[in-house]
């Protein structure tokens, strides 16, 4: 669909963890893809994925996985505030019949590092279902190499 959603700014964005962990989510995405996450013109990296055209989600590293980021375009489209947003089990995006392939797909990209061309239902808190193309999901690795989740971006999508 990649239809721009409107976006409002309820981030903090002078947030030290925030400031942080998009700078995580930028640096872990271009070391392992070899690509910017973000092509935009802001210096700070919480503005640039905040207000990018892009879906940006990431949860931690939970046994069940918490989402722990959300940008507004991806906050528009699940159809959720932040706080709700970021108390949400990640596998709560999908509907239990898409919960499997979830699972496998994060697996995958544990064992890989990322993964490209996704494509899969998710739904938003009303209920609507939705379907994402050409995700990518990659892991959440410091300068160190020490896991902290991960993420996904995508722009391609269209409502069910």
């Amino acid at each position: 669909m990649n239809q721009t959603l409107p976006v409002d700014t309820a981030v903090d964005r002078n947030d030290a963890w925030l400031i942080a962990h998009t700078r995580l989510m930028a640096n872990s995405f271009q070391s392992l893809t070899g690509k910017a996450l973000v092509d935009c013109a802001y210096p700070d990296p919480v503005t640039a994925l905040d207000t990018a055209t892009a879906i940006i989600v990431s949860h931690g590293t939970q046994a069940d996985p918490i989402f722990n980021y959300a940008n507004q375009q991806a906050l528009r489209l699940f159809e959720m505030d932040w706080e709700t947003f970021t108390r949400l089990p990640s596998r709560y995006s999908a509907e239990a019949p898409e919960r499997s392939e979830r699972e496998r797909l994060l697996r995958e990209v544990s064992e890989q590092g990322f993964i490209q061309n996704y494509t899969g239902v998710r739904i938003a808190a009303s209920g609507r279902r939705f379907y994402i193309r050409n995700a990518i999901v990659w892991n959440l690795l410091d300068d160190k190499g020490a896991y902290h989740g991960q993420a996904a971006t995508f722009s391609d999508w269209e409502y069910l």
